[in-house]
Parts: structure tokens; C-alpha cells; sequence
């Protein structure tokens, strides 16, 4: 690293540790200026082009295709649909005779700044699709949903903590859950993204006893691999206006309590580094190799009596008898099983 390279690293590490500052209403001054008045706006010092900037920076995705959200004035349904060009246009397009994904004149349109200031500004909500078409991703969110989601959301943001990932948690649009986002420094396999999420959750299970998974509800992307002619699943952006105004759709800290100032706050966010994911994974499973982490999946939890992957099957000879006892869980002795090989 060059004397110009290790100056504009010091640089950019000084402005997110004033941004941090700023967001946590820190009083603080430079040798050469006054006091500065305690919360300050760190908004004030971003444009409306910076703050883009910082959100496409931040919540990365696909780029050639975005999800934005409709709602039915006549059957309250609502939903998110791929944005296209050609949508509702007379003599293209034929909805909802032909499916959007069906249509040979589907026109996606590609995400822009244009389109995520008119988000941010409340002319529309728009999402983001997370996983890339060579199957990567750039950020990690785990959702909590249900009764329970404010303490399951406390618990897993208090193990990130533990330890050493850095998380933004989010109260969801709706107002009744959350979303704990996590940023990466660069492309990293969905799989790894998804591994490193299961085994935080796993760790915050153990740590605190009371994280129910009825309250998680899954995490994106939600798969390891891009589905055959589709998108993978998407989530709904953070900071839309309409929401906003009301409380929901912001950033919040441990005690899920609204930053004074979002921008402040998104400026001292600071990626996980990739390499960090492996040693994570290991020290959140207690030692376990790391490609020993299974995922915590849909299908797994309604039905995990049906799964066949190679780390449920036993190898050598099964025993005669085994004693189980049955309560909550089903409990037997290690010791009468074979031991696994390979």
C-alpha cells in the first residue's frame, strides 16, 4: 500500500468513526474548531446524491432487476412483482391473462439512483433481489417475525455482538418484526452467508434459551443457489418515507429504539470482512469444522423426519435396541450408537 492509498484509508476510517459519533450524539471537536453542538446532524453534510450513494453501497443486490410493491385498492392484497417497462402497457402487455414470468415482452427495468431516491422519497417501495446470478451475495439478512420477534431480535443482535459481526437491525415496514442486516466487504457465496446465519442463530439458541424459531422466520438470500428461471427471494428495502414517518422501516439500537439520525448511523456502519466468516462459523458452533454447519431451513422445520442428506445418515451397523426418552426432544445415549466415519 502506497503513501496515497494508506492516507485515503486513515481518511475514510476518521469519517466513519465521526459518523459513529455523530449518530450516538457524542459531543466531539477538532483541535482547530469550536464545539460542536451534541447531536448533529450527520444528514446535514450528506447530499441528497451522497446519501443514494451510501444506500446503493450499503443494500447491494441485483442490479439488472428490482422488485417494487403494489397493492390492490379493490381487494387490499398486496405483493411484489419484478418492475417492468412494458407493464399494463395497451397491446404488450396481456396481465393477468399471461404470467409476468411467462411474458416474451417483459421488459425489466435495471435499478438506478433514480429509482432509489423516489424510494427513499415515498413514490414508491421497491426491494432488492440479494442473491447474484453466480449464486453470491453482498449482504445477509436474518428476519424475525411472530409475538416474540422484539426479544429474539434483542437476543440474536446481543450474540452478533458476542461475536464481533457487525449488524444493522432494522424494525420491518410493518411495524411487527425485524430485520438484522448484515454486510459483507465483498461477494461472498450465498452458501457461506447462509452457513455463518444458522450458525449465529444456532449460538444464540444456546446462549440465551429463549430464542424460539417461531419467531425467525428466514434468511436472504433464502437460497444457496439461483433458482432456474427466476430471481431467488427478495426484501423489501429499509427507509421508504411512507413507513418511516410512522417509526417502522428505521434503524434502531439494542434497544430497539430509533437512531436520532438514520444517515449519521449508515455512514459508521462497517462490513464484515470476508475472511472473518470461516473463524466466525467456528467459534459460534463451539469448535464444530465449519462445513459441519447445516442450515436451519422451511422444510426442515415442518418436516425433519424427511430429510436424506448425507449428515443425518449413521454410518456402520445399527444396534439391536436403543433406549430413547421422549419429552420435548428426543434424547439417547451417544455411546449405543456406531460411531460415524468418513
Amino acid at each position: 500500500m502506497d503513501k496515497q492509498d494508506r492516507l485515503a484509508a486513515l481518511q475514510a476510517e476518521n469519517a466513519r468513526l465521526t459518523a459513529l459519533l455523530d449518530a450516538h450524539g457524542i459531543e466531539w471537536r477538532l483541535p482547530s474548531e469550536s464545539p460542536l453542538p451534541a447531536c448533529r446532524p450527520q444528514s446535514t453534510r450528506l447530499s441528497a446524491n451522497e446519501k443514494v450513494e451510501l444506500f446503493r453501497r450499503l443494500f447491494r443486490g441485483r442490479t439488472d432487476v428490482y422488485p417494487v410493491r403494489w397493492e390492490s385498492k379493490s381487494s387490499g392484497k398486496s405483493g411484489y412483482t419484478p418492475a417492468c417497462a412494458n407493464e399494463w402497457r395497451p397491446g404488450v402487455c396481456e396481465k393477468p391473462r399471461i404470467k409476468c414470468s411467462d411474458c416474451g415482452n417483459r421488459l425489466l427495468i435495471p435499478l438506478s439512483d433514480k429509482v432509489i431516491y423516489a424510494h427513499l422519497s415515498g413514490d414508491h417501495t421497491v426491494g432488492v433481489y440479494p442473491l447474484m446470478e453466480d449464486d453470491t451475495c453482498y449482504l445477509l439478512v436474518v428476519d424475525f417475525d411472530e409475538a416474540d420477534w422484539r426479544d429474539d431480535a434483542i437476543a440474536f443482535a446481543q450474540s452478533c455482538s458476542e461475536l464481533d459481526v457487525p449488524i444493522a437491525l432494522e424494525i420491518s415496514r410493518s411495524g411487527n418484526g425485524a430485520h438484522a442486516w448484515l454486510f459483507f466487504d465483498g461477494k461472498v457465496s450465498a452458501r457461506d452467508a447462509r452457513r455463518l446465519g444458522s450458525a449465529i442463530i444456532s449460538f444464540a439458541c444456546s446462549r440465551t434459551r429463549q430464542m424460539k424459531l417461531g419467531s425467525y422466520d428466514r434468511m436472504f438470500p433464502n437460497q444457496d443457489t439461483l433458482p432456474k428461471g427466476g430471481f431467488g427471494n427478495l426484501i423489501a428495502l429499509p427507509l421508504q418515507k411512507g413507513p418511516r414517518e410512522q417509526g417502522w422501516s428505521v434503524f434502531v439500537n439494542s434497544e430497539l429504539r430509533p437512531y436520532p439520525d438514520q444517515w449519521g448511523y449508515l455512514a459508521s456502519v462497517s462490513p464484515m470482512p470476508r475472511q472473518d466468516i470461516e473463524p466466525t462459523i467456528f467459534r459460534a458452533t463451539g469448535g464444530a469444522h465449519p462445513l459441519d454447519v447445516t442450515f436451519i431451513g422451511d422444510e426442515d422445520l415442518a418436516t425433519p423426519w424427511r430429510r436424506t442428506d448425507a449428515a443425518m445418515q449413521i454410518a456402520g451397523p445399527m444396534p439391536e435396541s436403543l433406549t430413547v426418552t421422549a419429552g420435548q426432544y428426543g434424547l439417547f445415549r451417544k455411546g449405543s450408537t456406531p460411531a460415524a466415519t468418513g
